[in-house]
């Protein structure tokens, strides 16, 4: 880590910042009574998050009654997994790689923000080099028939319960070292255990001179630990069904997205607040440890075992006469009937489940919300970027009222039926 040249007078006030208490903006007995109920209520959360995603088909109800039924300690301990062998391994492989990784791998001087005490903090910007050799690594393993990373699914309650277990230790290790091995001078105690062991003790703890802890737990642990499991969802599913759902593809893929973003502006998420101004405690890296792997991938997590078909819905529906599944089950419908221009008599068949039961031309949603986000980044000096926008919103909405009135003429009391069972036109709750 390198030292900047402060005047003597501005070292001793950042010398005496460095060892300030973290600023808290509630009261005091706010500020306890938060940390408190993190620190107690976290850990528990984690477990019946899992719970109920895995073994209550995503019911929260279904894990109330199970609490209730049996008391919420017998009822928390009779779900909760002990952390197993296979748990810990996998655990201490994954962790060893990316530290492996963060340690040899090739990449660019990078210096962070100036510290309180005048220290900058040198990294060597690899974390998108690794990312991409973790997920090669990860299917080349699952490919050639190496590790099957469905095992990680399989012993996920047990992988989490060693988590949860193993980062508490691990925060206890980082109080320690605060206290008696601080790696730079932007470190100190508060006075007190609670805030200490919360918020941390240092800003920048190293082991040894490279090995950044917080770039470890928060990025190669953290943030690469829920690509992982993204993409372990996707294999597990796909070993259990023989397939792939849509729901589950679009979910790896946004995710992936995100955290390829991620690594690829790594050295910018340096100089942010989680890093700049954080300290090592309980509270970031606890949570990049335990709470990000857990919670962050959770959806995907539900998917594995409920996948959700989104496809073509309304084609789908038409091909099949009704008989297909929307959203994991029968679609609901009026039978509509209708004369065509010879007079004859037909029926149609009018979704009202799925995208078609929030509004009646839901599908127009997605274009005008793409439109949007495309021109966001024009910003908002002038109206003028926003010109196509507001044409596309016009056009749409026009489409849809025209479409409403072919469709009350053609079909007459059953439109009425459709539009009082699926009132929106256009947006949901609005129009």
């Amino acid at each position: 880590m390198a030292k900047a040249k402060p005047s003597s007078s501005a070292a001793a006030k950042s010398a005496a910042a460095a060892s300030a208490p973290p600023a808290t903006v509630h009261s005091a007995l706010v500020t306890y009574s938060s940390m408190l109920a993190l620190l107690s209520l976290c850990p528990p959360f984690v477990i019946l998050l899992w719970y109920t995603m895995v073994h209550a088909d995503g019911s929260v109800v279904k894990t109330y009654e199970h609490l209730r039924e049996h008391g919420v300690v017998e009822g928390l301990k009779a779900i909760w997994p002990m952390p197993t062998v296979v748990a810990w391994k996998i655990i201490f492989g994954f962790g060893l790689f990316e530290a492996v990784l963060q340690l040899l791998l090739p990449g660019k001087r990078f210096e962070g923000p100036i510290s309180p005490s005048g220290n900058v903090p040198v990294y060597k910007a690899n974390g998108l080099q690794a990312y991409a050799v973790t997920l090669i690594t990860y299917l080349g393993l699952w490919w050639f028939g190496i590790f099957n990373p469905a095992i990680v699914y399989d012993h996920l309650g047990e992988i989490l319960s060693a988590l949860v277990f193993g980062s508490f230790l691990f925060c206890i290790f980082l109080y320690i070292k605060g206290h008696v091995a601080p790696s730079s001078s932007d470190s100190g105690s508060s006075g007190n255990v609670i805030i200490d062991f919360y918020w941390g003790m240092e800003l920048y703890p190293r082991i040894g001179k490279y090995f950044d802890i917080k770039v470890f737990t928060n990025c190669r642990f953290g943030m690469m630990s829920w690509a992982v499991l993204a993409v372990t969802y996707c294999i597990k599913q796909y070993e259990t069904n023989g397939k792939v759902a849509d729901s589950m593809l679009v979910n790896t893929a946004l995710m992936l997205i995100y955290i390829t973003k991620f690594f690829w502006w790594e050295s910018g998420y340096w100089c942010t607040m989680d890093i700049a101004h954080d300290r090592a405690g309980f509270y970031i890296c606890w949570g990049c440890l335990v709470w990000v792997p857990s919670i962050y991938t959770s959806p995907g997590m539900y998917l594995v075992n409920h996948p959700v078909n989104l496809g073509p819905q309304r084609q789908e529906f038409r091909r099949t006469n009704g008989k297909c599944s929307v959203w994991g089950k029968a679609p609901s419908k009026i039978v509509a009937s209708y004369q065509t221009t010879k007079g004859e008599t037909k029926t149609s068949l009018l979704l009202t489940s799925g995208w078609w039961g929030l509004s009646r031309h839901f599908h127009y949603v997605p274009e005008i919300l793409s439109a949007f986000f495309w021109t966001v980044p024009a910003l908002f000096s002038h109206f003028l970027p926003y010109f196509y926008v507001i044409f596309l919103t016009i056009l749409l909405f026009d489409r849809a009222k025209r479409d409403d009135d072919r469709c009350s003429s053609k079909y007459g009391k059953y439109w009425k039926m459709y539009c009082n069972k699926v009132p929106y036109r256009v947006i949901p709750g609005i129009y």
